[in-house]
């Protein structure tokens, strides 16, 4: 008996059962990475691999380098090695503002001696690290960094375990060899979850989500990148052997998504510069609710041939610009700190600055969370620091410049006692707030937790703003939360900038305000932990307010996402004498709302999942969210092949595209208005 003869049978029916499972992995990686319409569940995907992972430990000599299995990361290089790049990797000139770009487009029109408008190719700027890639055969051989524009890093290993970097092309008229170009970068989510990781571990955070993917790219033990939610997204063709290039670059894009590469959604064509200043103000409206940071945006001539012939200046193509958004990063001076109180006593240290613009926004304070985070960024008053502002989000410290520390500085000290009360502050074992222990004795506290009560989303008391709750409580007029309805006409009138009109639209409100939900009632009464969607949860599962107060702790854990902690705070607000008093002597003086129980299977639109995208005339996206919420339906930021409706109103974009994609059923906002009507909903 041939033995041999065996064992090569053997392994070649193995070696053909890899490359079949490779073929699986790969088709459901794009699926889920480029296209976010998995086909399997992960436990489907994760039985795949492992079985691919057991059959490449038994034939070792079987493994490929586009092997699904090596994007685990492989052992520690002791350094990177140097790539000099065939074609120089630019850098693109900035613009900074609408006169800088109409210089762009008149160079270009004189350069190609034409006066009629021409298309460019407009894409985010995605705030990441530029990488090149080189496939050959449709196989991923190298990664590497952009670097100098010269000469960059081989990263091919920290590359290979990017989920969205294709290790193996798909499609037809691969070439034969072919360098992408692309920008890889961390989403706000996973840089979120991955700084709130790196602060419970006591780790070095990171700055923000660029910082982030660059320190993890530059990992030498590629196991380490493979824990980091890194993603990558296709913007050019460098090297392209055995391939005639598409007239126009956003054929290029295209063709690129169908070799399986990430391309931005938000990615259009215009005509004429108009057209792209109109883009970069859309852009720059939405920028905040994109779930990536973007610091500007690409135009691009189009046409490569009219490209070809406009060519480049030393370090950059005359063919494209980079419109810049105002920084989101600026340095100041830190001239001192104060301490707040919050709505549960929590005391946050508030850096006092000296006043600069960042991100088109004057800014002259900035969170410093907590002690912890004090001692880990090494702050002291007259430090030079980094202040960062995203959007909406609270400014914030995020590095000290150590190199400009003057010789008098002085050390934040946290109070011992509160700044408001003078009670002693407390701090939880594995909490690092400190918090004031005054309770409602403490004004601070007070005014926080009526601001609350009588906010949007839970009472939603229209014209109880800051400002006259501040009034109401420093003048002893209201000292609780119930004290707010027994207010009179003439009290509320004679406060600053009221007057009888005004005082009447309040007393009106505050009467309108007494019919209300359960579940917005439950948010209102301020329970720590308890935000909106678990206060509808509870509203739900319990359907009346005397089940939830009376709950033990085994049925409030039955609740999702209600875990031990929150449980703890539950049941220690409603054993708590006066949180009773307080809850039964607002509805005597006439709170009310539906005692229905009704369990989340009951409502119409249980298990389904609504995404909103454009905007609506009738009300409000929140709004909306809200409304939905209420007949049962779940309400995603993304769509997916488990979408059921996709609202779309005015201006919509990438998530209106996806849907159409994805044959997701697609709504405008009659349709939703009918929806609210047909199930009893008052919008």
């Amino acid at each position: 008996m041939n033995l041999g003869y065996l064992y090569m049978s053997d392994q070649q029916s193995a070696a053909a059962e890899m490359s079949d499972l490779r073929e699986q992995l790969h088709h459901h990686n794009h699926l889920y990475y480029t296209l976010d319409a998995p086909e399997i569940p992960d436990a489907e995907y994760d039985r795949m691999l492992r079985c691919l992972q057991e059959m490449e430990a038994e034939y070792p000599e079987l493994i490929t380098a586009d092997s699904p299995t090596q994007r685990v990361g492989s052992p520690p290089l002791d350094a990177f090695q140097q790539v000099t790049h065939e074609l120089p990797m630019l850098s693109l000139d900035n613009a900074f503002s609408d006169a800088e770009l109409d210089d762009f487009n008149k160079r270009v029109l004189e350069r190609l001696k034409i006066t009629t408008p021409i298309e460019f190719a407009c894409e985010p700027k995605l705030d990441g690290i530029a990488i090149s890639l080189i496939y050959s055969e449709g196989t991923l051989v190298l990664g590497a960094t952009r670097g100098d524009g010269t000469t960059g890093e081989d990263i091919t290993q920290n590359v290979r375990t990017v989920g969205s970097v294709p290790l193996k092309l798909s499609g037809e008229h691969i070439p034969q060899r072919l360098e992408v170009r692309g920008e890889i970068y961390m989403p706000k989510e996973g840089f979120n979850a991955l700084n709130t990781r790196a602060r419970a571990n006591d780790e070095k955070l990171f700055a923000n989500p660029r910082n982030a993917a660059a320190g993890s790219l530059r990992q030498l033990d590629s196991r380490v990148t493979a824990q980091r939610p890194l993603e990558m997204c296709a913007y050019s063709v460098g090297l392209a052997e055995g391939w005639e290039l598409p007239a126009r670059h956003s054929e290029i894009l295209r063709k690129l998504a169908e070799w399986g590469f990430l391309i931005n959604p938000e990615m259009a064509v215009v005509e004429g510069i108009a057209a792209c200043q109109d883009y970069y103000q859309k852009l720059a409206e939405k920028r905040n609710q994109l779930p990536y940071e973007i610091d500007g945006i690409v135009f691009k001539v189009n046409e490569i041939k009219l490209q070809q012939k406009l060519g480049f200046i030393s370090r950059a193509p005359r063919w494209a610009i980079a419109r810049k958004f105002p920084a989101q990063e600026e340095l100041t001076t830190l001239l001192d700190v104060e301490f707040q109180v919050g709505r549960t006593g929590a005391i946050t240290p508030v850096a006092r600055l000296e006043p600069v613009l960042v991100g088109g926004v004057t800014v002259s304070s900035a969170t410093l969370h907590n002690e912890d985070e004090i001692k880990r960024l090494g702050v002291r008053v007259g430090d030079t620091v980094i202040i960062r502002r995203a959007g909406d989000v609270i400014p914030q410290v995020v590095s000290v410049v150590a190199d400009r520390r003057p010789e008098n500085t002085q050390a934040i000290r946290f109070p011992k006692h509160c700044p408001v009360c003078d009670s002693p502050t407390v701090q939880v074992p594995g909490e690092a707030v400190q918090r004031c222990s005054g309770g409602m004795v403490c004004e601070a506290q007070m005014k926080e937790s009526i601001k609350h009560f009588a906010s949007r989303k839970a009472m939603d008391i229209d014209g109880l703003g800051d400002k006259l709750v501040e009034q109401l409580v420093d003048t002893g007029l209201i000292k609780s939360i119930v004290d707010i309805y027994q207010l009179t006409l003439e009290q509320i009138a004679d406060m600053e900038r009221m007057g009888t009109k005004s005082a009447a639209n309040l007393l009106e409100a505050l009467e309108k305000s007494k019919q209300t939900t359960l579940a917005r009632f439950i948010y209102s009464l301020g329970i720590r932990g308890v935000g909106e969607a678990t206060a509808r949860n509870l509203a739900k599962h319990f359907g009346n307010l005397e089940a939830l107060m009376s709950a033990g702790e085994d049925a409030l854990l039955a609740i999702n996402d209600v875990g031990p902690v929150v449980t703890e705070f539950i049941t220690d607000f409603f054993s708590n004498p006066q949180s009773r008093e307080q809850i039964q002597a607002l509805r005597d003086l006439g709170l009310h709302w539906s005692e229905a129980e009704v369990s989340a299977a009951d409502l119409p639109l249980s298990g389904l999942t609504y995404v909103l995208t454009g905007t609506l005339e009738s009300f409000s996206r929140d709004k909306a969210k809200e409304y939905l919420q209420e007949l049962g339906a779940n309400v995603s930021g993304s769509v997916s092949k488990n979408t059921h409706c996709v609202v779309a109103g005015s201006g919509a974009g990438s998530k209106l595209k996806k849907a159409e994609q994805l044959d997701v059923k697609i709504i405008n906002e009659a349709a939703l208005l009918e929806l609210f009507s047909e199930n009893g909903v008052k919008a």
